[in-house]
Protein backbone atom coordinates (compact mmCIF):
# COMPACT_ATOMS: atom_id res chain seq x y z
CA UNK A 1 0.00 0.00 0.00
CA UNK A 2 1.39 3.40 -0.95
CA UNK A 3 1.23 6.64 0.99
CA UNK A 4 -1.44 9.11 -0.14
CA UNK A 5 -0.02 11.80 -2.40
CA UNK A 6 -2.23 14.61 -1.14
CA UNK A 7 -4.54 15.40 1.80
CA UNK A 8 -7.54 14.77 -0.44
CA UNK A 9 -6.27 11.24 -1.10
CA UNK A 10 -5.74 10.71 2.63
CA UNK A 11 -9.34 11.72 3.33
CA UNK A 12 -10.58 9.23 0.75
CA UNK A 13 -8.66 6.42 2.47
CA UNK A 14 -9.79 7.36 6.00
CA UNK A 15 -12.73 5.88 7.83
CA UNK A 16 -15.72 8.21 7.63
CA UNK A 17 -18.21 9.52 10.15
CA UNK A 18 -21.14 11.21 8.43
CA UNK A 19 -22.61 13.75 10.85
CA UNK A 20 -24.51 15.84 8.31
CA UNK A 21 -27.60 17.37 9.88
CA UNK A 22 -26.44 16.74 13.45
CA UNK A 23 -25.99 19.67 15.82
CA UNK A 24 -23.42 20.35 18.54
CA UNK A 25 -22.20 18.32 20.37
CA UNK A 26 -23.23 15.25 18.33
CA UNK A 27 -20.62 15.51 15.51
CA UNK A 28 -17.74 15.55 18.00
CA UNK A 29 -19.32 12.84 20.14
CA UNK A 30 -19.61 10.58 17.08
CA UNK A 31 -16.00 11.36 16.14
CA UNK A 32 -14.79 10.59 19.67
CA UNK A 33 -16.70 7.29 19.75
CA UNK A 34 -15.17 6.20 16.43
CA UNK A 35 -11.63 7.25 17.39
CA UNK A 36 -11.83 5.25 20.64
CA UNK A 37 -12.12 2.01 18.65
CA UNK A 38 -9.03 2.69 16.53
CA UNK A 39 -5.28 2.34 17.07
CA UNK A 40 -2.97 5.32 17.36
CA UNK A 41 -2.25 6.87 13.96
CA UNK A 42 -5.57 5.81 12.38
CA UNK A 43 -7.43 8.49 10.44
CA UNK A 44 -11.10 9.41 10.50
CA UNK A 45 -12.85 11.84 8.15
CA UNK A 46 -15.73 13.59 9.92
CA UNK A 47 -18.28 15.18 7.59
CA UNK A 48 -20.44 17.77 9.34
CA UNK A 49 -22.85 20.55 8.42
CA UNK A 50 -23.02 22.15 11.87
CA UNK A 51 -21.07 25.43 11.82
CA UNK A 52 -20.02 24.92 15.46
CA UNK A 53 -17.94 21.92 14.38
CA UNK A 54 -15.37 24.45 13.09
CA UNK A 55 -14.77 25.37 16.74
CA UNK A 56 -15.56 22.05 18.41
CA UNK A 57 -13.39 19.72 16.31
CA UNK A 58 -10.08 21.63 16.70
CA UNK A 59 -10.76 22.09 20.42
CA UNK A 60 -11.58 18.39 20.85
CA UNK A 61 -8.38 17.39 19.02
CA UNK A 62 -6.22 19.73 21.11
CA UNK A 63 -7.73 18.51 24.37
CA UNK A 64 -7.64 14.81 23.45
CA UNK A 65 -4.20 14.58 21.84
CA UNK A 66 -5.46 13.94 18.32
CA UNK A 67 -4.20 15.77 15.23
CA UNK A 68 -6.46 17.77 12.92
CA UNK A 69 -4.80 17.16 9.56
CA UNK A 70 -7.18 18.90 7.19
CA UNK A 71 -10.36 20.98 7.12
CA UNK A 72 -12.04 21.30 3.75
CA UNK A 73 -15.34 22.71 2.50
CA UNK A 74 -17.29 20.21 0.43
CA UNK A 75 -19.50 20.90 -2.59
CA UNK A 76 -22.71 20.05 -0.70
CA UNK A 77 -22.08 22.71 1.96
CA UNK A 78 -20.68 20.27 4.52
CA UNK A 79 -17.16 20.46 5.93
CA UNK A 80 -14.71 17.56 6.07
CA UNK A 81 -12.39 17.29 9.07
CA UNK A 82 -9.57 14.77 8.70
CA UNK A 83 -8.39 13.68 12.15
CA UNK A 84 -5.51 11.37 13.08
CA UNK A 85 -5.85 9.48 16.34
CA UNK A 86 -3.27 10.44 18.91
CA UNK A 87 -1.22 8.16 21.13
CA UNK A 88 -2.84 5.97 23.75
CA UNK A 89 -3.11 7.79 27.09
CA UNK A 90 -0.94 6.40 29.89
CA UNK A 91 -2.67 3.93 32.22
CA UNK A 92 -2.90 4.92 35.85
Amino acid sequence: MTEPSSPGDAAAEALQVDARGLLCPLPVLRLRKRLQTLPSGARVALIATDEMAAIDVPHFCAQSGHKLIETRAMEDGATLYLVQRGPEPPIG
